[in-house]
């Protein structure tokens, strides 16, 4: 797709960088996710801050040319579709194999490199989380690709959408599923500005340390 114009930075960038917004029929204004539903639209950059300054000031209106305005708590809302839209895909690449449960099996699939990316529980204790990052930053350290780690979801909504009980780590193959869930994960951490750990990030050598 052509580059669009986030109506809040006036920045021209990549659709898939933002977020599509629609006038509904009730006059409200509705998320667009899938950048399909009828009607004119604007964009606005995907990250929380645009959209809560875009609903704050209701720049819809405008862009637009219609008598619309944002529900409450747009950022939010936008928020809780991303993180249902990320965990229906991480539900569906389970499905089809492209998803290994458990520390043991976390790690050994990223120094397989099998793994494409890798989701920690909120709750996961850093303990827990310590040979699965000792991992990743040997994979780097031997020229392999980065695999960035994303700490998004609770140990319930993981268990959930995962169709598995405690789960706490997890790591995503690089097969078409788990490309297609790693990229819902990774707009989702974009919008909520978590950035995800990436140890290509870190000076060559600290793989060493952190085994």
């Amino acid at each position: 797709m052509n580059d669009r114009t986030c109506i809040v930075s006036r920045t021209a960038r990549p659709a898939e960088d933002l977020i599509r917004f629609v006038a509904g029929p009730d006059g409200m204004v509705v998320p667009d996710l899938k950048r399909n539903l009828p009607g004119r639209g604007c964009w606005v950059t995907a990250d929380r801050i645009h959209v809560d300054k875009a609903a704050e000031k209701n720049l819809f209106a405008r862009a637009l040319k219609t008598s619309v305005k944002p529900p409450e708590n747009l950022g939010a809302l936008v928020d809780e579709l991303l993180s249902k839209a990320a965990l229906g895909a991480l539900g569906l690449a389970r499905k089809a194999g492209a998803v290994a449960l458990g520390a043991a099996k976390v790690e050994a699939s990223v120094r397989s490199g099998k793994a494409y990316g890798v989701l920690h529980a909120r709750e996961a204790s850093q303990d827990g989380i310590r040979k699965i990052t000792a991992a990743r930053y040997a994979v780097v350290h031997l020229g392999g690709p980065t695999i960035p780690a994303y700490k998004l979801f609770s140990e319930e909504e993981m268990s959930l959408a995962l169709g598995a009980t405690n789960v706490i780590h997890a790591a995503v193959f690089g097969r078409d599923a788990g490309k297609a869930a790693l990229k819902r994960v990774r707009t989702l951490d974009t919008f909520r500005g978590e950035c995800a750990d990436k140890p290509a990030a870190v000076a060559v050598g600290t793989a060493e340390d952190v085994e």
